[in-house]
């Protein structure tokens, strides 16, 4: 990778440099041979005026025509005629005449007084015809200028400009394309190594090796990436944990009536005990265990795969919890809890599915009197709100300590370490709560202290 970022950077670059080089030239060569035209025909303004100067007497001053002469633009031509047409003299610069002298194949390597070299290529000629008079504004002359509109340097002052120009460009490009290399390379050791260092994190987390994490050395967003993967291999650490505390807690809940039930069973073949209804009664309690563990792991399991699907019917919320108090109600009354249960008014129904939302009551009024001490309080309230229903169950149990309410939701999770099933259940109950109010399209909080009590609040769209 880091290959390709220099590689790419500097292909940026040169494209760039290539392109801007190119613009430039082109402009450059337009605006300064504009610019050299300009200039030409402003030192061919004052010609009429000097060669009506240099008649004096009916005669042509030879001195003043020369100075005329050195003094015209590179490449310019005045032919003289009189007023017949025949040519007086013709003007030139005296470089013009040495480049004519020594021949178009020797110009590009022409050197005068030490300046650099002047080649020029005239492309475009302008020819201008004026008239020359006298003092007493008669005409004596006709001068036939001929300069060149479109030449690319035309005197050794502007070839000296546009290679100093072009020098700084080559010389300015050069110092691009290092400071590009040398920010190439910054980037590479900016970029590319936390880069590396998050891929071999990632292949010893593949390894197994929970622990490996990336130290954070900057906010941008290879610092974010770092920080996600980060929070990642937590969330991996933190499931492979659960997971391996889940597989003991199954094994022992398995184990448990497995144990009871084949130990009531060789007592019934060594005739130690009776097969009466009170002992066939402890086996379908164990059996039915067994039964509910099966049931919730295949519920969260279809739930969080996203195949549990219902079909909505209107359901009466207070029907359902009416019939899951009655279920619990000789356990409650075991306990001398107070429950108070305080329907609606007046029934709303909600779309769902009425198997569903009885287990999810179930495994929260079951918390409810799990967690509470004997004699405490259960208050479980209806309430109608604009669109939904809500729904409060609280307890005055032991509470859920701050730092495991985030969590409590999370399959396998338990805040009880313990793994008696009665105390700390098999962390399933409130992630399979989760998945069946989110397929109804509900909402579920919690708020508990410790000592206090807890309070769930289930919200539920009321069916159109």
């Amino acid at each position: 990778m880091g290959r390709k970022l220099l590689l790419s950077t500097l292909a940026i670059v040169l494209l760039t440099l290539g392109l801007s080089m190119v613009s430039v030239h082109y402009v450059f060569k337009k605006e300064f041979t504009h610019y050299l035209t300009k200039t030409t025909e402003a030192a061919l303004a004052p010609i009429p005026e000097r060669l009506s100067s240099a008649y004096q007497n009916n005669s042509w001053d030879t001195i003043a025509l020369e100075n005329i002469a050195e003094s015209l633009p590179l490449g310019t031509q005045v032919t003289l005629q009189d007023l017949k047409g025949n040519i007086i003299v013709t003007l030139k610069n005296s470089m013009d005449a040495m480049h004519e002298r020594m021949g178009a194949a020797n110009v590009e390597n022409a050197t005068m007084s030490g300046m650099m070299n002047m080649p020029y290529s005239v492309q475009d000629w302008q020819t201008k015809s004026i008239n020359i008079t006298d003092k007493q504004q008669k005409t004596i002359a006709t001068a036939k200028v001929r300069y060149p509109t479109n030449a690319r340097v035309l005197n050794p002052e502007d070839t000296s400009f546009m290679s100093s120009i072009f020098s700084s460009l080559v010389v300015a490009s050069a110092l691009a394309l290092l400071f590009g290399i040398l920010l190439t390379f910054l980037m590479n050791k900016h970029l590319l190594a936390p880069l590396r260092r998050l891929t071999q994190a990632a292949f010893h987390i593949g390894q197994g090796h929970l622990e490996e994490r990336v130290p954070l050395t900057a906010k941008d967003e290879v610092g974010q990436l770092a920080e996600a993967f980060n929070t990642m291999a937590d969330n991996l650490k933190r499931q492979e944990e659960l997971r391996k505390q889940f597989t003991a807690d199954v094994a022992h809940e398995l184990r448990t009536p497995l144990t009871s039930i084949r130990s009531y069973i060789e007592a019934f073949q060594d005739g130690v005990l009776p097969a009466n209804f009170e002992n066939l009664s402890i086996i379908n309690e164990e059996i039915n265990r067994l039964v509910d563990l099966s049931s919730d792991l295949k519920d969260l399991n279809i739930a969080e795969i996203g195949a549990l699907k219902i079909k909505p019917l209107p359901v009466n919320l207070d029907h359902i919890i009416d019939k899951v108090i009655n279920i619990l109600h000789p356990l409650i009354k075991e306990k001398e809890l107070d429950l108070q249960w305080i329907p609606l008014s007046q029934p709303f129904n909600i779309s769902g599915d009425e198997r569903l939302l009885t287990r999810l009551f179930f495994n929260l009024i079951q918390n409810a009197y799990k967690y509470t001490e004997y004699g405490g309080t259960i208050r479980i309230i209806l309430k109608h709100e604009p669109n939904n229903i809500a729904i409060f169950i609280k307890d005055s149990g032991i509470g859920i300590p701050e730092n495991d309410l985030p969590f409590i939701f999370e399959r396998f999770y338990r805040t009880d370490k313990s793994r008696a099933r009665e105390s700390g259940g098999s962390g399933i109950g409130l992630a399979l709560v989760r998945q069946i109010v989110l397929v109804h399209h509900g909402q579920i909080s919690v708020e508990s202290t410790v000592g206090v009590g807890t309070t769930f609040k289930l919200t539920f769209p009321l069916a159109a």
